[in-house]
């Protein structure tokens, strides 16, 4: 199975996944991958503050499945937030994706017609 953020299509899976109620992990993990290119210590705690409203507190909008050791860490580190302090939760959103969600996607409708434009038939 293709790695679902290798793919040609990772808006289409993205697309899929908010049809699907669960967009949150693909969001997290953008989000995530944005975050570590912060270079300024200000700008880094400010977003940290904002990934965890947004995906990590309990009952938050678009929270994430993740452990409470993992929730319990990212909290104690948020108050000095590193660059690194939301990789583990980014690894278990990455592999319920590649477990879950993306052989589901590779099933549905949306994907197959993705794969139609990717691979226009070659009637020679």
């Amino acid at each position: 199975v293709m790695s679902p953020l290798l793919l040609d299509g990772p808006v289409v899976y993205a697309a899929y996944l908010k049809l699907e109620h669960s967009d949150e992990n693909i969001q997290f993990w953008m989000a995530c991958e944005t975050y570590k290119k912060i270079a300024s210590r200000w700008s880094r705690i400010s977003r940290a503050k904002k990934l965890y409203k947004i995906y990590i507190q309990p009952q938050s909008p678009r929270e994430i499945n993740i452990d409470s050791s993992t929730r319990e860490t990212i909290i104690r580190n948020i108050q000095e937030p590193t660059p690194t302090c939301f990789e583990e939760a980014q690894k278990i959103v990455y592999t319920h994706m590649e477990r879950d969600s993306y052989p589901r996607f590779l099933k549905s409708e949306m994907y197959q017609k993705l794969l139609k434009t990717i691979q226009p038939n070659d009637n020679s």
